[in-house]
């Protein structure tokens, strides 16, 4: 997703009968047809795109609350309310310009020289005063970059459900939108060395998925599983509590990647970015349903039953495959990309029981496993990628992300203490570190 595209302006402002404006009324004062309209356009992709990803916070807190156990699913509501407005200011206060230094480096393609808050442009601005009036408004495009940063802290959220404290979370998700997200994102969509390598993710397999995936893992394997569920070499299931919620919180994230991928094309001022977004909607779609009908397929041939919670990690799955490249795909290609993906998850859920990595919703498999694949499967279609350079941009980021997200939890597991205790995770986050449920009329019958 880069910042800066080349953008041909349009022929000429529409005419607008029904507002009264005569075609002989000569130009109206203060617009430019032929280029204020591309600025116009950018701006509006941004701020939908933006709707929409920010509606996904809404999917990923239902999501999470149907997986949970039902004495956890306020702690769930609470960790993703205020990590998407922890993530909000401190994006705001250093992410921003640490991701896009726009040229300005204090080390080379690696560290941003820009420091300090986000400024948008001064009210009621001019087309001379705006920062970049052949693009896009400043304020739309740090709205829709927001919420890359607030839906990269969602992914941890779930992994580390039911027994994780709050304000260590929190903590950690400060650092994670302040400074880990922002800084290897700049690499890639800033200007950085990954781009400059050719390394290739339209809208965020790696940059965001993978990132968010990585630092999930870190924390998992710190905090542990939850008590009882790797008992005597067997693993023991613990039922959600909603699975309406959880499938509502399904589509609210299938809804929301159209926003996610749509508008990561960056520009709707000529016919070609409208047929870009248009077809990058139809395959992010596609490879949802691949995902899911692989998966349906797949749990009915290994369990004899086909698993809900499994098809809807499988919509997941093929949206996050098809992110690192949504435009080159035809739809049949964009298809099987999100069904492997659907396959991957089926198989990497048991994997991450096997070696006692408890991941309560599953964000491990769908958004790092299927990160890296959605990274590589570019090559499948794009022909100016290469399978080196996209396997180095994996490795880097991956080793970066997970390293510094390890160091950061262990620091904090040290002094706050991460993991509550045995008897507040047996009663309940929700009573324990709330003092509240989420269905208190059923604890008391």
């Amino acid at each position: 997703m880069k910042l800066f595209k080349t953008l041909a302006p349009v022929a000429a402002l529409i005419a607008l009968p029904s507002l009264g404006l005569a075609q002989d009324a000569g130009p109206v004062p203060g617009v430019n047809a032929s280029t204020d309209s591309v600025f116009i356009l950018n701006s509006l992709l941004f701020l939908m795109g933006g709707f929409l990803v920010f509606w996904m916070a809404a999917g990923f807190s239902m999501l999470e609350a149907g997986l949970v156990r039902s004495k956890n699913v306020t702690m769930q509501l609470m960790k993703n309310v205020a990590l998407f407005s922890f993530a909000a200011i401190f994006y705001y206060l250093v992410g921003y310009n640490l991701m896009y230094p726009l040229g300005t480096w204090s080390t080379e393609g690696i560290l941003s020289g820009v420091w300090g808050p986000a400024v948008m442009e001064v009210v009621g601005v001019a087309a001379d005063g705006a920062d970049d009036y052949t693009y896009a408004a400043t304020a739309s495009d740090f709205f829709f970059q927001l919420m890359f940063c607030a839906t990269t802290a969602s992914i941890v959220s779930g992994t580390l459900a039911e027994r994780i404290k709050l304000w260590p979370f929190m903590a950690f998700i400060v650092v994670l939108t302040a400074i880990i997200y922002p800084l290897q994102a700049s690499w890639k969509w800033g200007g950085g060395f990954l781009d400059e390598a050719g390394f290739l993710d339209f809208a965020g397999s790696t940059v965001v998925h993978s990132v968010g995936g990585w630092a999930a893992l870190a924390g998992a394997i710190l905090l542990g599983p939850r008590l009882g569920k790797y008992k005597d070499g067997r693993v023991t299931p613990f039922p959600g509590s909603n699975l309406a919620l959880a499938t509502l919180g399904t589509f609210i994230l299938w809804l929301g990647w159209f926003g996610f991928n749509g508008a990561s094309q960056l520009a709707m001022g000529t016919v070609g970015d409208v047929a870009d977004i248009s077809r990058i909607f139809a395959n992010t779609n596609a490879a949802a349903a691949g995902g899911a009908v692989a998966a349906m397929i797949l749990t009915q041939l290994l369990y004899k039953k086909p698993d809900l919670t499994m098809v809807l990690n499988g919509a997941l799955a093929g949206l996050v495959s098809i992110t690192a490249e949504p435009l080159t795909p035809t739809l049949g290609a964009a298809t099987l990309i999100g069904g492997f993906g659907g396959l991957l998850v089926v198989f990497a859920v048991p994997f991450l029981d096997k070696i006692k990595i408890d991941d309560v919703v599953g964000a491990i498999p769908v958004h790092l496993i299927c990160g890296i694949w959605g990274t590589i499967a570019v090559v499948l279609t794009n022909s100016d990628a290469s399978l080196g350079t996209q396997l180095y941009g994996i490795v880097v980021v991956g080793v970066f992300t997970f390293v510094v997200s390890f160091v950061l939890w262990f620091i904090l597991k040290m002094t706050m203490g991460i993991r509550v205790s045995e008897e507040d995770e047996i009663n309940g986050l929700d009573m324990a570190e709330l003092g509240m449920e989420a269905y208190p009329e059923f604890s008391k019958g």
